[in-house]
């Protein structure tokens, strides 16, 4: 397929000889040539796959991590490129296969490229024996159109690769019992759905401005109609991120799916696809009035609050975690919806740093389960010794998601909290609230942290069980992934404020400055040099020198048998007056959308059935029914 390029508007290309015509020539070719086989390679080899027995799922693996790492390659190329657009020159189709690279889109690859390479080396170890049938093609065909996605300009093209994107979601949970099963069709459902109320908001926006190209469209939310375009995406974006009130499906994928998946598609990739089209939509296709901005914050702060709740009272870890990947969504929404270059690039920050911790906490979860078998935390405990870079990893993660200084986590909220208070110098309804959206974000985090310490402490301290005393590592292609994470999160928030927000955010969000004092390298020191004076005390003053005995009562041995399950601290929580009833509204399904669409539509579907009553004069009347409802619709 080859490309003709188009200046983006505004763009401006200055060609002084005919030599830096020839060298803009090889650069716009290896440019559409690397976009090109970013998208074409996975999914083909993807195909290929479907032809090699899951028997030799090593070989598929190796093959799979070796397209992985050449698509990374291609992607790394793209990313040192300048703002481009092309059009395919394929018949009369060429206007819908147009691509796009700017600053957000290389953003986004880069990262996609880093997730897909690290879960695929943790693959190829922990996917054996988890019987997810062509595990790896439909793992390449993600790769492939989570690429087409974001390289996307036209919105059919871009529906075409995301509505792909939600039938490998499904197919990468292993559907091998009925909880999994009913999972998987729940998720694909509701990811169908969302897909085709887009289409809705698709048309909409075709028929007010005459074009499919987001590059080319920027309409007001100023009247109903535009209102329902902008909603219409939002739906899909919401969902494809999980957020409220789309997110019933991610805790459910969490628990059911193996790890490797979770870390991929609802930890990673479906929040940078679903945080990469929110930002297309409000500081792109749409200019989000006064009451949009206020409807943005509602939902992003009840994403925050109402996720981590759930979180707080969680028994099986890995939901846990799919909960804390809903509430992080909130944040993101949050900041994008401030407007401001800072608010843009804190919610760009954010979604990656949620990407980087929240795909690294399920890879630990993953490690965890692939040595003990467990999901539930009260099953669990003692495991750091046994699993030392399992537990630091996780410790980094879980302080990281919890926003405590000098993390990644801690800087994009930080810049979040900053872009509020900027927020709240506004007229508007939206900004008069800026200390309630503040002060629930604050709260969010704070009840984050709280969760961590359940899942840090069920986890990996306290008392080790006796079946877990032969309890080791896990093997290097495990343990690899998640501990570069980790590195990664340590150097995003020590170097965020010089380095990182800089070069990787500022150009997507504009340059701005910080309203209060916050010097990411200079914590660091001061907690590295904490540290290191609280070891050398610890040392000089022998306090490493103790004595552990069991319990006395009554000459019995009682210690192995006491001990206290970590969830059961936040027990209070669910049984205390209001959050009592919350809680048990939510085991009920009330607030699950999926759940209330289900029972709606069979009491419709019985309303219905129970009109067939075999007289024909009734069937007659009906049809007329149907063809003046039809009419008056036309009308």
């Amino acid at each position: 397929m080859n490309y003709r390029q188009t200046e983006l508007p505004n763009s401006e290309i200055h060609k002084k000889s005919e030599m830096n015509d020839l060298i803009n020539l090889i650069s716009e070719n290896s440019v559409m040539a690397n976009m090109q086989f970013a998208i074409v390679l996975p999914v083909i080899a993807g195909l290929i796959l479907f032809a090699i027995p899951d028997k030799a799922a090593t070989i598929k693996g190796i093959a799979a991590l070796l397209v992985a790492v050449v698509a990374g390659i291609l992607t790394a190329g793209i990313f040192t490129t300048g703002s481009q657009r092309f059009i395919a020159d394929l018949w009369d189709a060429g206007k819908y296969l147009t691509l796009r690279i700017d600053n957000l889109s290389r953003l986004v690859l880069v990262f996609i490229s880093l997730f897909t390479i690290l879960i695929l080396l943790y693959s190829i170890v922990y996917i054996k024996g988890k019987k997810v049938r062509n595990y790896y093609s439909w793992f390449l065909i993600t790769v492939g159109c989570s690429y087409g996605a974001v390289l996307s300009d036209n919105l059919l093209l871009f529906l075409a690769f995301w509505g792909i994107l939600g039938i490998t979601l499904y197919k990468l949970i292993p559907g091998n019992d009925e909880e999994s099963s009913a999972t998987a069709k729940k998720t694909l459902i509701m990811i169908g759905a969302s897909d085709s109320i887009m289409i809705i908001g698709i048309a909409i926006l075709w028929r007010l401005t005459g074009t499919l190209n987001m590059s080319e469209i920027n309409v007001t939310t100023g009247s109903a109609v535009h209102v329902a375009a902008f909603l219409a995406l939002l739906a899909g974006s919401f969902t494809k991120a999980g957020a409220f009130p789309f997110h019933t499906w991610v805790p459910d994928y969490a628990k059911d799916a193996p790890a490797s998946s979770s870390a991929y598609m609802p930890a990673s990739l479906d929040k940078l696809l679903g945080i990469y089209f929110l930002a297309r939509i409000v500081n792109g296709m749409f200019t989000t009035g006064e009451w949009m901005t206020l409807l943005l914050l509602i939902l992003g702060v009840t994403t925050i609050i109402t996720a981590v709740l759930m979180a707080l009272v969680q028994h099986n870890y890995k939901q846990l975690l799919g909960y804390h990947a809903v509430s992080q969504v909130g944040y993101m929404i949050v900041g994008l919806s401030l407007g401001s270059p800072i608010g843009i690039a804190a919610g760009l920050f954010h979604m990656v740093n949620n990407a980087l911790y929240k795909g690294g906490l399920f890879l630990t979860a993953g490690a965890v389960g692939f040595r003990t078998g467990k999901d539930d935390i009260d099953d669990l405990g003692g495991l750091s010794k046994a699993m030392p870079v399992t537990f630091f990893a996780a410790l980094i993660f879980a302080l990281s998601i919890s926003g405590v200084p000098p993390l990644n986590g801690f800087a994009s909220k930080w810049m979040i909290y900053q872009g509020i208070i900027d927020f709240g110098a506004g007229a508007g309804i939206a900004n008069k609230l800026w200390i309630l959206w503040l002060g629930l974000a604050v709260l969010g985090s704070a009840l984050t942290l709280a969760s961590f310490i359940k899942f840090i402490g069920g986890i990996f301290l306290g008392r080790r069980r006796k079946e877990f005393e032969v309890i080791k590592e896990v093997p290097v292609l495990m343990w690899i992934p998640f501990s570069c994470l980790a590195l990664i999160c340590l150097f995003f928030g020590a170097f965020a404020g010089k380095i990182v927000v800089p070069n990787l955010f500022m150009p997507v969000s504009g340059v701005f400055e910080y309203s209060g004092f916050w010097n990411s390298g200079l914590v660091t020191l001061l907690v590295i040099i904490s540290l290191v004076l609280g070891v050398l005390i610890y040392l000089a003053t022998g306090l490493k020198t103790f004595r552990s005995s069991d319990s006395f009562i009554g000459g019995e041995t009682f210690y192995e048998q006491t001990g206290y399950p970590a969830p059961e601290f936040y027990k209070t929580i669910s049984e205390f007056g209001f959050f009592s009833l919350l809680y048990s509204k939510a085991r009920q399904k009330w607030f699950d959308i999926y759940e209330i669409l289900r029972i709606m539509t069979e009491w419709i579907n019985l309303k219905m059935s129970s009109a067939h009553t075999g007289i024909l004069p009734t069937y007659i009347i009906w049809v007329f029914a149907g063809l003046l409802i039809m009419l008056l619709i036309m009308i």
